[in-house]
């Protein structure tokens, strides 16, 4: 095989291992533009609800003996889905108790809408969750185990005799991925609940005067976005261990690819997370894997100076 043909193959790996990937950051910066894009909280413990998400999983999976009778294949991806409605609960709780005090109407004439208060609270969330995990749980590497780490999809050959590698459980939850996007794709568009978030995000006063709770619907919302990044956390734990920080590794991709996609779009941020992916994996076919991350921070300053409004967003005037 040639220089060249080993360059497009590498390539190809990269580009096919970058949308695997991508569909799992797509999916965890999603989670955040439901915070994010509908009630503009800048919430720096969104990393460790994916964390508790993974640990969620985990138990999930050890303490209810999953894989004993659903198989050691379903059993980690049913563990992951049972977690998404534990931290549903959670982040309805976390909203119930302490985010609605920052947030909403009620703030608005607070210097800096709330914001202030919002960066001391939610970094003061993420090192309770961070250090209360370090002491339950160590600071051991886990994984949520499954055979389809170590196993492959063979694609090829093509284009003489060129070939790709699919690692299965990347695939999986690649796939799980984008059938949740679908699902809450069309909840947002398509639901009373859907229409009452985006009324919410777009004019809270006017959606007050609408007769909708907006308070319930930014509850909602935070739930929500808790819930999706947990499960992302959980899919990318079948392929990656973790440990109790491993949320600061993951939250500014997540606002990067919210960014990139633009600020309020849902869609927008799945594939603001898709091009991290992609980017970060070509990056490796040049540059060592240490420098993944800046490679992507080279990427979204770029898209930031020629479009500043995202992938998805809208420029907006102010007056």
């Amino acid at each position: 095989m040639t220089e060249t043909q080993i360059l497009i193959e590498s390539t190809l790996q990269a580009i096919a291992a970058g949308i695997l990937i991508g569909a799992i950051y797509g999916l965890m910066c999603v989670g955040l533009a439901m915070i994010f894009g509908i009630m503009r909280v800048i919430n720096f413990a969104q990393g460790d609800f994916m964390m508790i998400g993974m640990y969620a999983a985990f138990f999930a999976l050890t303490l209810l003996g999953l894989p004993s009778f659903l198989g050691p294949v379903v059993g980690p991806y049913v563990a992951v889905l049972l977690a998404a409605p534990l931290l549903y609960g959670f982040g309805w709780l976390i909203h119930r108790t302490l985010i609605r005090r920052v947030t909403g109407i009620e703030t608005a004439d607070l210097e800096g809408e709330g914001h202030y208060a919002q960066l001391i609270l939610t970094l003061g969330i993420a090192l309770i969750l961070q250090n209360g995990a370090m002491i339950l749980f160590g600071a051991e590497l886990i994984s949520i185990r499954t055979p389809l780490s170590s196993d492959a999809i063979f694609v090829g050959p093509f284009l003489d005799g060129l070939a790709v590698f699919l690692n299965k459980a990347r695939l999986v939850s690649a796939c799980i991925s984008v059938v949740i996007i679908v699902a809450l794709w069309w909840v947002i568009k398509s639901t009373t609940l859907g229409k009452s978030l985006r009324a919410a995000a777009d004019n809270p006063e006017a959606a007050i005067y609408m007769g909708i709770d907006v308070d319930r619907s930014h509850r909602t919302a935070f739930a929500l976005g808790t819930a999706i990044t947990a499960t992302a956390g959980g899919l990318l734990a079948t392929n990656y261990p973790f440990h109790p920080f491993v949320g600061l590794e993951y939250v500014i991709i997540m606002y990067a690819g919210v960014v990139l996609g633009g600020i309020g779009s849902v869609i927008g941020a799945f594939w603001g997370g898709m091009a991290i992916g992609l980017v970060q994996q070509l990056s490796t076919i040049i540059l060592p894997t240490q420098l993944q991350n800046a490679t992507i921070f080279v990427f979204f300053l770029l898209i930031v100076i020629l479009r500043p409004q995202g992938f998805f967003g809208r420029n907006v005037e102010r007056t």
